[in-house]
């Protein structure tokens, strides 16, 4: 176990964006400070500006709110002069930190986190720090029912939830259209879908004609394509109160509903190696949501699910 008194582990600071929602932002916080080293930790918050007049006044509550934050040993707002919109907010903001900070996590305004989501965060961290192998570490894995490790690692990346290093993130690819195309010539596409259990080749697709504004789809084709692994909990650090139509994409679903973990996730120097045992587990639970599930999106649900695991 890493030691943070004794100085064996740097805490790494915490990226926030926000937009309009400040009654989930103000659970995003406490969620926060229910974790031991949210008093150690840098916060910094990214706030984006209205997209227009209907918005000002969500957003104007937004930053009364986060002017009123304390309880981190540093709070640093950043208040965006215009509207950037999702990807841009989060790619840009990454980036800026990433050129000051080693590591970074990061988190949205929808996504309350388990009390010992920071311990997970910052011990994997600094385990897999100088690992070029690995390119992230994430905290939510849906609630599937087959027991699995307490961490594993799958090819790729996610986005609810999650850090990374600025190694890591140098190979993100900002163009979605790079990334499709190497994915048909390498004649990854089906392999990238999870045996098709998952759509993420279309929903790169989607975003390249602008149908979604997704910055996670191309997180996780990056890493894919550079054979990258990520590190995930057994069980979720990490819960998204997002789903309740108030999003961006604006729509219901309960599917990937998870209950947070209420025990401390180990972590170790495991063997840096794809799960299959997860990976299989998931491409069961994803396929099981199909028939039910799938033929329903059309519109609004499927931009919504574009956005529900690729925010």
């Amino acid at each position: 176990m890493l030691n943070y008194e004794k100085g064996e582990i740097s805490l790494a600071p915490i990226a926030l964006f926000a937009y309009k929602r400040v009654s989930h932002l103000s659970q995003v916080i406490d969620s926060l400070l229910s974790n031991q080293l949210a008093s150690s930790s840098d916060l910094y918050i990214f706030s984006d500006c209205a997209k227009n007049a209907d918005d000002a006044q969500a957003v104007t509550d937004v930053r009364n709110f986060i002017h009123s934050i304390n309880g981190f040993r540093s709070v640093k707002i950043i208040e965006r002069t215009f509207n950037y919109g999702l990807a841009k907010s989060i790619i840009s903001g990454v980036s800026d930190l990433l050129l000051k900070e080693e590591k970074i996590i990061v988190l949205e305004d929808d996504l309350v986190c388990s009390k010992y989501f920071l311990d997970y965060m910052n011990e994997a961290l600094t385990i897999y720090e100088d690992d070029e192998r690995v390119i992230s570490i994430n905290g939510y894995i849906p609630q599937i029912k087959t027991s699995l490790p307490s961490t594993f690692f799958l090819r790729g990346a996610d986005c609810w939830g999650w850090g990374t290093w600025r190694r890591g993130w140098s190979y993100f690819q900002e163009d979605g259209r790079v990334l499709l195309a190497e994915l048909k010539a390498k004649n990854l596409t089906n392999l990238f879908d999870m045996n098709c259990s998952y759509r993420y080749t279309k929903m790169l697709e989607n975003q390249i004609e602008g149908l979604n504004d997704s910055w996670a789809i191309r997180w996780h084709a990056s890493a894919f394509l550079a054979n990258k692994l990520s590190l995930m909990p057994g069980a979720s650090l990490v819960a998204n109160i997002g789903n309740d139509g108030s999003g961006t994409h604006g729509a219901n679903s309960h599917e990937y509903d998870v209950d947070l973990s209420t025990q401390k996730i180990k972590v170790d120097s495991i063997d840096v190696i794809q799960s299959e045992i997860a990976l299989h587990a998931l491409i069961k639970y994803y396929k099981q949501l199909q028939p039910s599930f799938f033929p329903k999106i059309t519109g609004k649900l499927f931009n919504f699910l574009n956005r529900l695991n690729f925010l």
